[in-house]
């Protein structure tokens, strides 16, 4: 790369004519990034991007929906969320159902807002939906150590914590056919890039950390395009990714929460996939064990999506009955899923 210029990265990607070469992201900013910049319309017919299990939204099953749903229709409880999550579809109801019929819902821009929140209402109890992968995950720990530190008890979690190595072997595993990966950016930023080392090592594919501006991104293609059938890992976003990752965030992590399987949306239950509170803080914990059940919309393709096992333009709801404006399935609820980005940029 280094002896290319950007315009022959360009032009080397747009005709490309040699093996087919599959590659994934395993990231919701990067599926939004990649549409934004209208990537997929710069590239050979021979690269595919396919997009992965990288939006927590997309990915939390129905069981943790209905659990929330259920914690939000009682008197004395507020659930606390982030915007997108209000519109997933639970069993028969969303977070937004359930505030029009009464029940106590409200957004949050930051986990931080519910210590205020719990602190001047301390008769009411607060339950925070802390969904998310390990980006956000230190975050979460942070408002645990706050409760503690100001004696809040009127506070807690609904966790559906998710990591991502053990998804992305289990992707590979159970589908095949990806010949590279585009790690998460936010994710290494906090766990390193080393943490793809041993996936890459064990599995034989390339991994390439990326920024999300749409010229690293390209250069991240242009690697993994001529990484095809090795082994190994590049760090093209070295200004925020070290390969030991943040230690701080990892520390006051691994103060709260522990390893724990967890269940993915079209993928069932993912041993060492997930995290949890550790015993001595479930007093934190609003419910968050055996949330496994997962029902998927009549019709819905999201489970197949999530896998690339289909695009979302081959769900038979895609565009028609399912739209951002009526969503049925999870991928077209966020800002950050395949379907909602596949149909806002017209990608086909």
């Amino acid at each position: 790369m280094a002896n290319k210029s950007f315009q022959e990265i360009i032009d080397f990607l747009k005709n490309y004519d040699g093996e087919e070469v599959r590659i994934m992201e395993v990231c919701g900013t990067h599926t939004a990034a990649i549409s934004e910049n209208g990537i997929p319309s710069m590239l050979s017919p021979k690269i595919s991007l396919i997009s992965g299990p990288g939006c927590p939204v997309c990915v939390t099953v129905t069981a943790v929906i209905d659990k929330l749903v259920e914690l939000s229709l009682r008197p004395d409880t507020t659930v606390l969320t982030f915007g997108d999550l209000i519109r997933v579809k639970g069993t028969n109801k969303s977070l937004a159902d359930a505030k029009a019929e009464g029940a106590n819902v409200r957004m949050v821009y930051s986990p931080m807002e519910s210590i205020t929140l719990a602190k001047e209402d301390p008769d009411h109890t607060y339950v925070f939906a802390a969904i998310g992968f390990e980006t956000t995950t230190p975050v979460y720990a942070m408002v645990l150590k706050e409760a503690i530190e100001q004696d809040i008890k009127n506070l807690k979690l609904l966790t559906s914590l998710k990591t991502m190595p053990e998804v992305i072997r289990w992707v590979v595993n159970n589908g095949g056919g990806i010949d590279g990966f585009i790690a998460p950016g936010h994710v290494a930023a906090i766990t390193g890039s080393d943490v793809f080392k041993e996936l890459s090592d064990e599995l034989g594919i390339p991994f390439v950390v990326s920024g999300f501006e749409g010229k690293q991104l390209l250069m991240t293609i242009y690697a993994l395009v001529n990484m095809k059938g090795k082994k190994g890992i590049k760090n093209l976003y070295k200004d925020v990714v070290l390969p030991e990752g943040n230690l701080k965030a990892k520390e006051i992590v691994d103060r709260y929460f522990c390893p724990s399987d967890a269940s993915w949306r079209g993928m069932g239950k993912i041993p060492g996939s997930g995290m949890m509170l550790r015993p001595e803080y479930s007093s934190f914990d609003a419910g968050s064990t055996s949330l496994d059940e997962d029902h998927m919309p009549p019709g819905c393709s999201c489970a197949k999506v999530l896998v690339g096992k289909v695009k979302p333009y081959e769900c038979p709801l895609f565009g028609k009955s399912c739209t951002p404006d009526n969503a049925h399935g999870a991928c077209m609820v966020s800002t950050e899923g395949s379907c909602y980005n596949y149909f806002v940029s017209g990608r086909r």
